[in-house]
C-alpha cells in the first residue's frame, strides 16, 4: 500500500491495480472497443433518464469471465448530483460528441466505467464481517482532500499523517449526519488526478428520495449495505453510470446488459 502510514489514495487499497484512463501493457483484455475488462465478473449499473437528471436507479449483475451479464437483485433508487452526470475520468472514452464534462465543484455524478475501489465506513468491519473486501475504518481525523491545488487532491488522508493546512477544501468522512457510516470509494479521476477534474466521488447512504448529492451516488442504507456485502474484490468490480440515451449505445459497443 502506497505512503499508507502518511495518506490514503483512492487507488490503493484494492489488491488489483487500477487502470485509470491510460491502458496499460498488463491490462485485461477486454472486447473490441469496450473498456469493460473481461476479468471484471461484478458489475453496478447506475441510469438516469437524461444528463440533468438528478435521480435513476441501480441494478447489480454478475457474470462468468467474458461471458454475458446475470442480473442480480432488484433496482436501487438512487439519488445523483444535483446537476445530473457528466463525463468523469475513468476506464472509457466519452461515446458520441454530446455530455457534459465533469469538473470540481459542478455537482455532477461522473458518467462512464469505472472501478470500485475500497469500502468504508464508521464500524470496525464490513458489514456482517466480510472478508471478501477491502474496508477502511474511518475515524474522526479522516478526510479526502478536495482542494485541486493540494499535492492531496483526491486522497483520503489521515490528518495527523500530513502538514496541518495543507488543503482548503475537504470532505470530513465521519460526518454526524451518518451519510458515510457505510461507502465505497469510486476511481473516478484516479489514480492519477488531473487537477479540478473531480474528486471524492462515493456510493454512500441518501438524505432521503429525490435529495440529491454534491456529485456521488447515494442510496438506501439497506439497500447499500446489500451491495458492500456482495462485493468481492478478486471479481474486480465496476460502476458504470450513464443515462439512457447514452447506455443505450454503449449496450451494444462496451458490451453492456
Amino acid at each position: 500500500m502506497r505512503r499508507l502510514l502518511l495518506v490514503l489514495p483512492l487507488c490503493v487499497l484494492t489488491p488489483y491495480a487500477a487502470l485509470g484512463s491510460s491502458p496499460a501493457a498488463d491490462e485485461p483484455a477486454r472486447a473490441t472497443g469496450s473498456p469493460i475488462p473481461n476479468d471484471s465478473t461484478q458489475l453496478v449499473l447506475v441510469r438516469s433518464i437524461a444528463w440533468w437528471a438528478s435521480t435513476g436507479t441501480l441494478q447489480r449483475y454478475e457474470r462468468a469471465s467474458g461471458g454475458d451479464w446475470k442480473v442480480l437483485g432488484e433496482p436501487i433508487p438512487v439519488d445523483l448530483g444535483r446537476s445530473g452526470m457528466g463525463w468523469g475520468r475513468g476506464l472509457h472514452q466519452a461515446l458520441g460528441r454530446g455530455g457534459p464534462v465533469k469538473r470540481e465543484g459542478d455537482r455532477r455524478s461522473p458518467a462512464g466505467v469505472y472501478r470500485l475501489d475500497t469500502a468504508f465506513g464508521a464500524a470496525g468491519s464490513m458489514p456482517g464481517g466480510s472478508k471478501a473486501y477491502p474496508y477502511l475504518q474511518t475515524r474522526s481525523t479522516t478526510y479526502c482532500v478536495e482542494d485541486a491545488r493540494s499535492a492531496h487532491y483526491n486522497q483520503l488522508i489521515d490528518s495527523t499523517k500530513v502538514t496541518p493546512a495543507a488543503w482548503e477544501q475537504w470532505s470530513e468522512m465521519a460526518r454526524p449526519d451518518g451519510l458515510f457510516k457505510w461507502g465505497v470509494v469510486v476511481e473516478q479521476n484516479s489514480p492519477e488526478p488531473q487537477k479540478g477534474a473531480g474528486s471524492c466521488v462515493f456510493l454512500h447512504i441518501w438524505r432521503g428520495p429525490g435529495r440529491p448529492t454534491a456529485g456521488c451516488t447515494a442510496m438506501p442504507e439497506e439497500q447499500l449495505v446489500q451491495v458492500l456485502g456482495w462485493l468481492t474484490a478478486s471479481k474486480k468490480p465496476l460502476l458504470v453510470q450513464l443515462p439512457d440515451p447514452v447506455l443505450k449505445e454503449a449496450r451494444a459497443a462496451w458490451g453492456l446488459p
